[in-house]
């Protein structure tokens, strides 16, 4: 009997980690059924969508209370259709204050949860550990030092490395994707990366604009380019129509191609920084919340570094310029500094050679998905030999 799995995930990097996974459980188990709550990566690797997580994945506390309605309704709907029709586990993937309930609910269901892409406890309310030893039968963690953390804590784990290692390939050379968009593979290339979100755009891609006229300022062939995730509406990239420069050239879906491209990246802090090391792009890191969220969650952040390449380094490899701090002229400042001074280019691409020695190598989605499939053949195991004792 094939296995049936029940899929949460809730935002555009969650929804690609889910795409590959689903891949990986079909190609070892064609008869497996992956359904639930994700995007257009999943339902394209042949998940079935009970919902779309589109429309309701937002960064910072005060702009999540606008989602809750949608939320609930999703959260319902996931439950009902595990009741009706229990699934063998439940796959988590981030997205834990819609997760943690789910999968609560899940478990007095008598389904198991194997949890892919945990929380990052260690960055920010450690108190989620607690709440995660109660509902998951397995996490997959993707960082290594993540799994000591989950280890020393009792909870099941097993390092699977980071699926972006096989994902982060960009579909044409640099040169041909530079003519592409008509620029040259001779100029300095500014890549900038306002986030995946529609809040953070908005926060965030004015000021990258503005710093891009400093750096033309002291860069005169400096060249720009904007990565626009898919699904976001054009009008938040108004901004990129400027006078000075003309309308900034904007990539679609295609993230990757922009990294590799570029000679240095302006990046909102998140899963791009990971992707830009993996195609040895210096970068800067930067990032704005609402001033209220902000307060309220800057209590609740148990380190002094965001930026998850400098994370899993262990050190600042590349600057971070967070909240007040991201400002035209300190992005500005920073990017010159990559672009003209090669000895300190040079050793951020050290620090990257680093990273990408950290995050294990290629197959993490195949070996989620065995272990995921693993887990089920256990219970079902177990579940058959308590049904012939009984």
């Amino acid at each position: 009997m094939t296995a049936r799995i029940l899929l949460s995930c809730g935002e555009p990097s969650g929804d690609l980690y889910a795409g590959a996974l689903t891949r990986e459980l079909r190609a070892i188990d064609r008869g497996v059924t992956v359904e639930g709550l994700g995007g257009p990566q999943f339902a394209d690797a042949g998940g079935r969508l009970l919902d779309d997580y589109r429309g309701f994945s937002v960064t910072g506390l005060t702009e999540a209370i606008r989602t809750i309605p949608r939320a609930w309704a999703t959260l319902r709907r996931l439950v009902a259709a595990a009741q009706a029709n229990r699934p063998d586990v439940a796959v988590a993937i981030d997205f834990p204050d819609f997760n943690f309930p789910l999968a609560r609910q899940l478990k007095r269901l008598g389904v198991p949860v194997v949890y892919y892409v945990s929380p990052q406890i260690w960055a920010w309310r450690p108190g989620r550990l607690k709440t995660i030893r109660e509902i998951a039968d397995l996490v997959l963690v993707i960082f290594p030092f993540e799994e000591k953390i989950y280890r020393d804590a009792g909870v099941p784990v097993e390092f699977v490395g980071h699926p972006l290692v096989d994902l982060a390939r960009a579909r044409d050379s640099k040169d041909v994707f530079l003519q592409r968009h008509r620029l040259s593979p001779r100029q300095p290339t500014v890549a900038m990366l306002p986030g995946s979100r529609a809040n953070e755009v908005r926060r965030i891609l004015p000021t990258l604009v503005a710093a891009a006229g400093q750096i033309r300022a002291r860069v005169p062939d400096a060249q720009f380019v904007i990565a626009r995730a898919p699904n976001l509406n054009g009008d938040l990239f108004k901004a990129a129509r400027t006078p000075a420069f003309g309308p900034l050239p904007i990539v679609e879906d295609d993230t990757d191609g922009v990294l590799a491209a570029a000679d240095v990246a302006l990046t909102a802090s998140g899963t791009a920084t990971v992707q830009a090391a993996l195609h040895d792009t210096p970068m800067v890191i930067v990032y704005r919340l609402s001033p209220l969220t902000y307060r309220l969650g800057r209590r609740l952040v148990t380190l002094d570094t965001f930026g998850m390449v400098n994370l899993i380094a262990g050190e600042t490899i590349v600057p971070e310029l967070i909240q007040d701090a991201f400002t035209p002229e300190a992005v500005a400042g920073e990017a010159v500094k990559m672009l003209t001074d090669h000895a300190r280019a040079a050793r951020v691409r050290e620090g990257l050679a680093r990273v990408r020695a950290r995050l294990g190598g290629s197959g993490a989605s195949r070996r989620a998905a065995e272990a995921i499939l693993t887990l089920d053949s256990r219970r079902s195991t177990i579940d058959s030999r308590l049904s012939t004792t009984d």
